[in-house]
Formats: C-alpha cells, structure tokens, sequence
C-alpha cells in the first residue's frame, strides 16, 4: 500500500542531524484514494476539539480529530497499514533505535482535520519518539498555510517563535517522519474556507518505552 523508499545511510544521517525526513509521494495514487475514502467515511463520527492545551503551554487546539480506538474499529486498513513489518522495517534503520508499535489504543493511530480558517494544531511535543505522517490532504499553496513548523533537537516550544523554526510544504500522498518526542512542531493555521489538511498520524516508539509522559493524547483523541 505505501510506496517505501529504499534505506540509505544519507537517510539516516538526515534524520538523525535534522530530526525529520520527508517521504515525498509516499502513497501510491490508489493507495491515497483507498485511505481518503476510509477517513472520509468516518470523518462523520470525528469530533471537533477547540481549546488550549494547558500542559503544552497553552497552545491552541482547533481541529476535528479520531483517536486509534475508534479507527481500529472502523477502519482495519489502517490498523493492518500501522503494523505492517515492511514499513517497521524501513523505519528503524532510519531512527537508529529499535522500533515498536505503541501499546496505547487511542494514541497508536489517529486522524487529524484542519477544515475551517484559522484551524492549527498548534505546539507541542509528542509522548513517543517516533511520528509517521502520511497526508491525505493539504493546501495546495503554502500561502493557505497547514504547514508543518519544527524546530529540532529541543522540547522547547517557545523555539517555535524563534528564527529558528523551519517550515516546510507536503502535498496529497506525501509522508514525513519526525522525531516527535525532541522535535518542537506545530501546524500553521488554515488562512482561507475551502482548504483541507487531513493526516494520519502514526505514533511508534522503543521496546521498555510505552507510558506517556503528558495528558495531551485524552484530550484529544478520547
């Protein structure tokens, strides 16, 4: 289903040094349909989330998001997409670390929807060290924003604000890894109606490593 790249070393280097890889074209045009109509059809049982998350310094929350419980169940693509030992295979050479599935139903897999002006998914650091991204939707300009904003090798989320940020485009079919649990990144706000950003977002982590460490996950994939 996933047009994997073949490993290299540059590969490695590069997500080692930078903390983040893109997967450009990573899925194939029939596997993209296949997994847009999944999250299309159950987009409608998703839930809007409009709030600050208090334990990553108040940053703004506006999407409408499915945790991996609710996925597992509507949607065994995914699940088996998630588990999938070829794609575990290419990822941990990569990260140089052994790499797991996370244990946690509801963070494992999740859908994240940015559909309205001025929808981000704003600050933070993640729980576990490793996120796989896969886009399923996304501006076609970088001007109508949803832009992945990182600053890598700190969990300081102010860095965000600092000339230190980089910010970077990802079309339909795309993909990205980051190294989420030491990578500050946010979501750039939707700047007009009629756009979409919607991810799924993979969350993987290490052998021995399977307890969040924040309450951000509850609040807003349960």
């Amino acid at each position: 289903m996933i047009s994997l790249p073949s490993y290299t070393e540059q590969a490695r280097a590069h997500f080692v040094t930078h903390g983040y890889l893109p997967l450009p074209e990573l899925l194939p045009p029939d596997s993209l349909s296949l997994l847009l109509a999944e999250m299309e059809r159950v987009e409608k049982i998703a839930t809007r989330r409009d709030f600050a998350m208090d334990c990553m310094n108040g940053s703004p929350r506006h999407m409408t998001t499915l945790g991996g419980r609710v996925i597992a169940e509507e949607s065994p693509v995914v699940s088996a997409l998630y588990r999938d030992p070829a794609l575990l295979a290419l990822l941990e050479p990569i990260a140089a670390f052994d790499v797991v599935g996370v244990d946690d139903p509801v963070e494992r897999h999740v859908l994240n929807i940015l559909h309205q002006p001025g929808d981000t998914h704003g600050a933070h650091i993640d729980d576990y060290p490793l996120a796989l991204v896969l886009f399923l939707q996304a501006p076609d300009d970088p001007k109508d924003g949803g832009l992945l904003e990182y600053v890598p090798q700190t969990r300081t989320l102010k860095a965000l604000d600092s000339p230190l940020a980089l910010r970077l485009h990802h079309r339909p079919g795309d993909g990205y890894l980051l190294r989420s649990d030491t990578t500050a990144h946010r979501v750039t706000p939707l700047r007009r109606p009629g756009v979409r950003r919607t991810v799924l977002n993979f969350a993987y982590t290490t052998p021995g490593r399977q307890s969040a460490h924040t309450p951000s996950a509850p609040l807003l994939y349960e």
